[in-house]
This record gives C-alpha cells, structure tokens and sequence, in this order.
C-alpha cells in the first residue's frame, strides 16, 4: 500500500511523464539516427568496394589476364603486375581475388590469409563468381563466416575491349570495423540518454517541486481549515496560476471564517431563543422522530428528557395522522390537554404543526409550537361565565321590577297596602340593580388602571370602631360581640381610607351574615413578622366549605347562591376588596373551617411618612 501511495504523488507522476516522455523522443530519434547511420555506413562500405570493383576492373585487359606461352612454374610479367595490381587494391584489408573466364584464381592479394594462397589455380565455385561470369554486373551478398563475423562479398565480370568476357574480379571485405563503429556509435547514444534521463530526472524533481509544494501547502491548509484552523495562510510562490489559487484559497479560508462566525452566533442566538421562549418547540426529522426540543417544550410535556427516536405523536400524546398530514406538507392546529402528575391541575395546549420544506428536497421535517392557553381558556370561560353571572344578577330583579309594575297596572294601584308593598319590592330591586351596577364601576376602574389612591394618615382604632359603628344596628339585631384590638406600637398607617373602609365594610359584613346569632367578631390590627401592617376579621360563623375556597375572591361566586342572594349580596365583594388591597400593594387571604369560623387577613405594606403616595 505504500507503494502505491508512493506512485499517487503527483510529483512522482510529474517525474515518470517528463523521463517517459524524454525516453521516448531519445529511443525515436536513437533508433531512426542509428538506422539511418548503420544505411549509411553500410552503402558507403559497399560503394567503396564497388568503385575498388569497378576501377580494378577497367585496370584489367586481356593481356594481362592471358597466360599463353608461359611457364607455369614461373611468373610472367603479366603475372607479376596483376599480382602487384591486386596488392595495391587490397590496402583495405579487402581479399582480392582475380578470376579468369573460367572461373580459375589468377592472384590473391597479399593479406590475404596463408591458406588461402594455396586457391590460386583453383576453380571458384561462388555462385556470386558464376552469376559474374554470366555477365551480371551487380552481384554482391552478406556472408557470415567462421568466426561469427559479416562480410561483404562482390563479384564484377571483366570484359575485353571488344565487350567479351574474360574474367572477373571477386572481392571480400569484412565489415567488422563497421559494426564495431556501429557498437561504439550505440554505446555513446546509450551513455547520452542515460546522462540525459538522469539530468531530466534532476530537472524533473526540481521543476515538479515548484508545482508540488504549493500542492502540498494546499492540501495542508485545506486539513486545517477541515480541522477548524483559519488562522493558518497558504504562501503565495509567485502570480502564476498556482499562486492565484492559493491566494483565491486564502480569500475562501477568511470568508469560510466569517462565515461560520456568523453561522455560529446565529446558532447560539437561534439557542438562546429556543431555551428562553415561552413557547415550547419541537422539531422532527422526515420520518417524524424528535431530533430538537426545548426546556420549555419539556417542561410543558412534563419529561424530564426524550428518548432516542421517540417519535412526535408518542411525545405529544395524540394520534399520527395529524403528524402524517404535516410531513405530507400541510399545516395544522389543533387543542390538546395534559395534566400536570406533580401539581395536580390541567394544562391546554395549542399545538401548531408546520413542515420544514428544504429546497428541491420537499418536505424536511416537521416543527410542532406548543403555547400554553390555559390561562387564556381560564379567562375565556370566566368571560363566558362573568356574562352568564351579570346577565342573571340583572333579569331576576328587572323580571320582578317587571311583574310588580304589572301588577301595579292591573289593579294593584288602588289598593293601597298592596301598592305600598309592592312599590317597596320594586325599590328593593332597583338598589340591588344600583348596587350591582356600582360595583361593576368599581371592577372596571381597578381593570383599567384608573382607580387612584388617596394615602393619607389614619388612625388605626378610630377607622376599626367607625366601622363597627356603621354596623352596630344589625351587630344589636343578631347580639353579635366585637372585639377591636390595635398594636400600640402601630396606631396609625398612610392608607386610602376610602377604599380600606370598603374592604372592612365588607368584610364585617359578611362576618355578620354568615355568624349565627349570639356570635362573635374579632378585629385586629398591627405588624406581622414580615414588617406589614395585618389587619384581620375573625368571626364564629358557618364557616366556608375547602373546595370554595380558592375561587371565594372570583367575580361573582357564591358558596351558597340562593341564600347570598337573599342576604342581597351581589357576589363582587370580595372581588373589589382584593382589587384594592393589590392597589395598594398588599394581599387577602381567607383561612376558614365549616361550622367553626372564618379569618380574613388583610396585609398592607407600611408606607413610612413622607414617601410618594400612589
């Protein structure tokens, strides 16, 4: 594996391209230089032994190749010139031979060797000599003779001057010198294309070294920012089309950057909302597996955390065809209650299903946004019921104002007593309407903001024992006792005395309608431990049921209906005190037991003398 990583650099391919590449061209033009050197070679060694050939040949006549009359243990002259002809013509190194017509070895050249001597006289039987003798003029071949070595072979018929045949000359010359020049010729271009592949290779390295390295800072580079490094550059080499990339690189790795800087803060800005939204969210992927979700989301469900690829409905706790219809693209609404295991009460929810659509790929996912209406459907049904409450508390006196002004104007207006009673009835309905409506006022300002607190300085015992007095009447009718205990060390308090005498009006009433007679009520003021000045009626009456008393301060409840509604209550007293002990601050509390008494404590927070007044 090594290796072949080793042959994947491109430096290594740069290298092997050039030196093939050089190879190549050197063996192309070797092996056409050496051909066309060895062609070349070989025709001038041929032509030279046939110009010899030729010029021997026209040297040649009959006289001199003629042998009658002579002794033949003798030279002649004729004999002794041909011989020394043939000598001069064999400083090549060539052997010569002289034939005459019929094929017979007239002389031999000196250097021939000593064995060959012994021919002269002899018939040659070369085939060569007999094609000569015939009169063909071109006749030569390549022969390899013993000693592994190429000779060249030329016979040339010699004719007299009336064209006739007389004999021929028959040449061999060896060719060892020129393919020993050959050899030498291809050991230099051998040794040339070694030295010129190693300088190539040298070359090769150094070139492919200059388009690698900055390769290679590249691909070092791209690692790091693959890694999370921007701080690392490529070096620029030069302006050529390397150095524009590394410096385009350069650009992209600082924009790359930025980028995921920006990516990063709009991811923790897109988290921090997420986690602090009062919605809750949760997304899910295209098979509807919950893959995000936040606290909210979970606090609301009431999980602590999801497990892995529990899917939408499963955490929601509804059906999979609204999820299946979101994922299909459409977007839905829909109601859903949970109630709480740890508190005990019953949460709604609106659920919105929407899809995540990712361009040219559909549907993505799908997010669900759960708000918490509760308190929304809470005040919603108290609307409804508010309505209900009022529209009642106003036709059960307008239906008897009606009937008793209908009596009055069938008759009844003649009688006297029964128009006096009945007039009285419909006064009677008429205050309670007044009353109702005042109280209705009362409400409506303290919603709307518009009802201002006069502080000033009041005596503590002075409000209490007015407050008894102004039901001392029916304190006498029912022989109910009061009590009005005030701390001495805290006589007087900057309140709106208006609005506290109202809450104390109607709290003492109450006290005296629910106490049976011969009852008693106690009333007490001063500092608790929390620094605030506690004001509490306790009185021995039927007392309030448990399960009434969380909504005893709601507008217009009744733990009783028809008997609160004959004491002529209009069901907002308590509303209107609470109002306007939260107006100045304070609170209302209500701590009763069935057939054993009531204690309301109002808290109000002590405003030293001289600060802003509300």
């Amino acid at each position: 594996m090594k290796g072949v990583r080793f042959y994947r650099s491109i430096q290594i391919k740069l290298i092997m391209m050039v030196l093939l590449l050089i190879l190549i061209a050197v063996q192309l033009i070797g092996v056409y230089f050496i051909s066309t050197m060895k062609t070349s070679l070989t025709n001038s060694f041929t032509n030279n032994l046939n110009d010899q050939a030729n010029l021997l040949t026209s040297l040649l006549s009959a006289p001199t190749l003629s042998s009658d009359n002579k002794d033949a243990n003798a030279p002649t002259d004729a004999e002794a010139k041909l011989n020394d002809l043939v000598s001069n013509f064999s400083s090549s190194g060539a052997e010569i031979q002289v034939l005459d017509a019929g094929g017979k070895v007239l002389a031999i050249s000196q250097n021939s060797q000593p064995a060959q001597q012994a021919f002269i006289g002899r018939k040659n039987t070369s085939l060569l000599v007999s094609r000569a003798l015939q009169g063909v003029r071109d006749n030569e071949e390549d022969i390899i003779d013993e000693d592994n070595n190429r000779n060249k072979v030329i016979a040339k018929p010699i004719f007299s001057s009336n064209g006739k045949i007389i004999g021929a000359i028959y040449i061999v010359a060896s060719m060892k010198d020129l393919y020993r020049t050959m050899e030498g010729i291809n050991q230099i271009f051998v040794s040339a294309t070694l030295i010129a592949l190693g300088l190539t290779a040298v070359l090769g390295v150094l070139l492919a070294g200059t388009i690698t390295s900055p390769i290679k800072a590249l691909t070092r580079q791209a690692t790091a920012v693959a890694e999370g490094r921007f701080d690392e550059r490529v070096p620029v080499f030069g302006k050529d089309e390397i150095g524009q990339l590394s410096v385009a690189f350069n650009d992209m790795t600082d924009r790359l950057s930025d980028a995921l800087s920006v990516n990063e803060e709009e991811k923790e800005k897109l988290s921090s909302i997420l986690s602090n939204m009062s919605d809750g969210v949760l997304a899910t992927d295209e098979l509807g597996r919950v893959i995000v979700t936040n606290r909210r989301a979970r606090a609301m469900l009431d999980i602590s955390e999801l497990k892995d690829g529990i899917t939408l409905s499963e955490a929601l706790g509804i059906e999979k065809e609204p999820i299946a219809e979101t994922l299909q693209g459409n977007e839905s609404s829909l109601l859903l209650n949970r109630e709480l295991a740890d508190q005990g009460e019953e949460l709604v929810f609106r659920v919105t299903l929407t899809p995540i659509r990712r361009r040219d790929k559909g549907v993505a996912g799908a997010i669900a946004v759960l708000q918490d209406v509760t308190e929304a459907e809470k005040l919603e049904q108290s609307r409804r019921e508010f309505v209900a409450n009022v529209s009642h508390e106003l036709r059960t006196p307008l239906t008897t104002i009606k009937s008793y002004a209908e009596a009055l104007d069938d008759g009844a207006l003649d009688e006297p007593p029964l128009a006096d009673r009945f007039v009285g009835v419909i006064r009677s309905e008429t205050e309670r309407m007044i009353r109702l409506v005042t109280d209705l006022l009362h409400l409506s300002r303290f919603d709307s903001r518009h009802n201002q607190l006069r502080r000033q300085k009041t005596d503590l015992t002075e409000m209490l024992e007015e407050v008894v007095d102004r039901f001392s009447f029916q304190l006498r009718q029912k022989a109910i006792t009061v009590s009005v205990k005030v701390d001495h060390q805290q006589k007087s308090a900057w309140l709106d005395r208006d609005g506290i005498d109202q809450v104390l009006d109607n709290l003492v009433s109450n006290a005296i309608k629910y106490t049976l007679d011969g009852g008693s009520i106690d009333i007490t003021a001063g500092a608790n431990e929390t620094g605030q000045l506690a004001i509490a009626v306790k009185d021995t009456g039927i007392g309030i049921p448990k399960k009434d008393l969380h909504r005893i301060f709601e507008r217009f409840y009744r733990v009783d209906k028809a008997r609160s509604r004959n004491m002529g209550g209009t069901g907002l007293g308590l509303s209107i005190a609470r109002e306007i002990v939260r107006a100045h601050g304070g609170s209302i509390a209500i701590d009763s037991e069935a057939n054993v008494g009531t204690v309301v404590t109002v808290q109000l927070p002590i405003v030293p003398e001289g600060s802003e007044t509300a």
